[in-house]
């Protein structure tokens, strides 16, 4: 192999290479922040509200199902099992596109609905927001960026993004099945 040949580490492949891992950081820096200031913002309009959540909601005769909960619910379980059929079949072509954009906008709802499902005076440091809360900011910032990335051409990276916004949710879900827990008081007993 001649030194004309070896261009990895030099040359214009390094310097696409160098490009991208800068794009990928300054991306990643980018959602950290986005992230942290999202749930500063939440928490602070949580305090000055007197909360999202709903005491009410929590009682037994109510069997705590809350509005909030009611649309969570109608809105992550299709997400649930639409997830992996976009994720295993065809990809680029019409259908895929279009459940996409369901499975987007299904994500955005559940996001957005989970933001008012809280316990006033409990969670960290009071707020109510529990760490699950985490994935909610964690998904309103990346399905943005997930159609984004799709729009770009970036396919590779897009399916990272959404692939690992499906893994989240799973474990997301996995959570709220903990006894003690609504869901999984509901369904344990």
């Amino acid at each position: 192999m001649t030194s004309s040949t070896k261009t990895d580490a030099t040359g214009p492949n390094a310097a696409k290479l160098d490009t991208e891992r800068r794009s990928f950081m300054s991306s990643l820096a980018n959602t950290a922040v986005i992230t942290i200031a999202i749930t500063v913002g939440m928490t602070v309009l949580s305090s000055l509200s007197g909360g999202f959540g709903s005491r009410d909601a929590m009682a037994s005769e109510a069997h705590g199902l809350s509005l909030p909960i009611i649309v969570h619910l109608a809105t992550v379980l299709p997400a649930l099992v639409l997830g992996p059929v976009v994720l295993l079949r065809r990809k680029g072509d019409r259908i895929h596109k279009l459940l996409g954009r369901i499975w987007v906008v299904l994500m955005l709802a559940t996001a957005i609905a989970s933001a008012f499902i809280r316990s006033p005076g409990a969670g960290i440091a009071g707020t109510g927001f529990s760490f699950i809360h985490i994935f909610t900011v964690w998904t309103l910032v990346n399905v943005p960026i997930g159609v984004w990335l799709a729009r770009k051409g970036q396919v590779a990276r897009h399916r990272g993004v959404m692939t690992g916004l499906y893994i989240g949710l799973c474990v997301a879900g996995s959570f709220t099945l903990i006894p003690g827990r609504l869901l999984g008081n509901l369904m344990f007993g």
